[in-house]
């Protein structure tokens, strides 16, 4: 893709990418911090934040940032994930000084917004989007439970993106703003813009609305933080919402775009994409002890974590499953991957990057992540490298080096069935 890169005088990255292909334009906001840049005590910022941004800034009234969107006919969104808070909107080619006046207002004229009462608002919602996706959800809390049990204490990924209620409660409006002016920095931020405008049009609009959002210094990038388990660890989980048993196997691994990262992403494919792949034709097709298999290498930027995830029958036997599992992986290591397996699951890696790059929103996205990871925006090709240099062999040594016997083991069950928990090591890991 044809792009140009530069860099404002406040040290904000800007990515262009004219695509004409529908009269509207992406424009995406990256900031460098979500739930790993808190501190144990003081979580759930990052999240906190990504709804606070909606709310106004010294231009823009309270409720009007929606509103205005809406009227021009536009979209707008975010999400926060453990290392990331993307901001988006999408609007009709007619519109695009909107969103560049409407982001840099937030940008550099936001923090004096933030009284108590708003404050407040907005961390009662947080709590109750807690209670809806985590704690009323089947199996949600095992979105709680395991990242302190997968990494050590204090670890930047051993609590939940959404924080916790405590944490939530106790955060002062000086806790809220110091948040901000340390994480939320021109020099922090990659904007990449995509659709259908004029580049030399673009790029004279951002710089003259970000002309007034001073710089607050560089922000250090985070160093890999890699951790190990000793053994196993088993967590048995009662959870009122659970419909029947999930199981759950997760190893830590490594981060996005380690040497390890496209093998383990191919392995996941060979164990559980598919009818045809070994986990699911095993657990679902022939044994019919399982009703569903997930496999997939989650990398984040510091670390990351290989996970299996098998919904039982009801009633089922988590621990057959979890012997069942332990043979496939045994066997995988004993008797290798097929050049047939491995070029399926490469074609499917393949389909996924390529469906990335459909939508201007993908785009802006794939654009972004290359941009944060590589310093060069054009990274798709580099990215497919890693996955075509991927042997049968590599992805076995992968399982062997990776799959060991530090992992966790979270049995969710139904209320009084913890009888169908795994609750003695299964012998897996070897």
């Amino acid at each position: 893709m044809p792009v140009t890169k530069f860099t404002l005088k406040n040290g904000m990255t800007v990515v262009l990418h004219e695509d004409h292909s529908v009269p509207r334009v992406h424009f995406g906001l990256r900031f460098g911090v979500g739930s790993s840049r808190e501190t144990p005590g003081r979580t759930g910022f990052a999240h906190l934040f990504e709804h606070l941004m909606f709310e106004g800034s010294a231009h823009v009234p309270e409720g009007k940032f929606d509103q205005w969107l809406e009227a021009a006919g536009a979209e707008n969104n975010a999400y926060t994930s453990e290392d990331v808070t993307f901001y988006y909107e999408e609007v009709p080619s007619n519109a695009v000084e909107l969103p560049l006046f409407l982001d840099s207002d937030r940008l550099g004229f936001f923090v004096d917004q933030l009284v108590p009462d708003l404050v407040d608002g907005q961390r009662d919602i947080v709590k109750n989007e807690r209670r809806q996706s985590i704690e009323n959800r089947p199996w949600g809390d095992v979105e709680l439970l395991l990242p302190p049990a997968l990494w050590p204490k204090g670890h930047p990924y051993s609590w939940n993106v959404i924080g916790s209620m405590e944490d939530l409660s106790a955060a002062s409006i000086d806790d809220v703003k110091s948040f901000f002016g340390k994480w939320y920095a021109p020099e922090n931020a990659i904007m990449v813009v995509v659709g259908d405008f004029a580049t030399a049009d673009m790029k004279r609009n951002i710089e003259h609305w970000y002309s007034d959002v001073p710089g607050r210094g560089a922000v250090e990038k985070p160093k890999p933080a890699p951790a190990t388990l000793a053994g196993e660890k088993r967590l048995v989980i009662e959870d009122a919402q659970a419909p029947f048993g999930m199981l759950q196997l997760v190893w830590p691994t490594v981060e996005e775009y380690h040497a390890d990262d496209a093998d383990l992403d191919l392995l996941a494919s060979v164990l559980g994409a598919g009818a045809g792949s070994r986990l699911t034709k095993r657990l679902v097709h022939e044994l019919k002890i399982a009703q569903q298999v997930s496999v997939y290498q989650y990398s984040m930027e510091r670390a990351g974590s290989f996970n299996i995830v098998v919904l039982a029958n009801p009633g089922g036997d988590l621990n057959a499953i979890a012997r069942v599992v332990d043979e496939e992986l045994a066997r995988l290591k004993d008797g290798g991957v097929t050049p047939a397996e491995l070029e399926r699951a490469r074609a499917g890696v393949e389909t996924y990057m390529a469906d990335a790059l459909d939508s201007l929103g993908d785009k802006a996205r794939s654009l972004a992540q290359y941009t944060a990871a590589w310093g060069r925006p054009d990274g798709f090709e580099r990215d497919l490298k890693r996955y075509r240099a991927a042997t049968p062999r590599s992805v076995v040594d992968v399982a062997k080096r990776r799959l060991g016997a530090g992992r966790v083991v979270v049995s969710a069950l139904p209320p009084g069935q913890t009888a169908l928990a795994v609750t003695s090591p299964v012998g897996g890991g070897k």
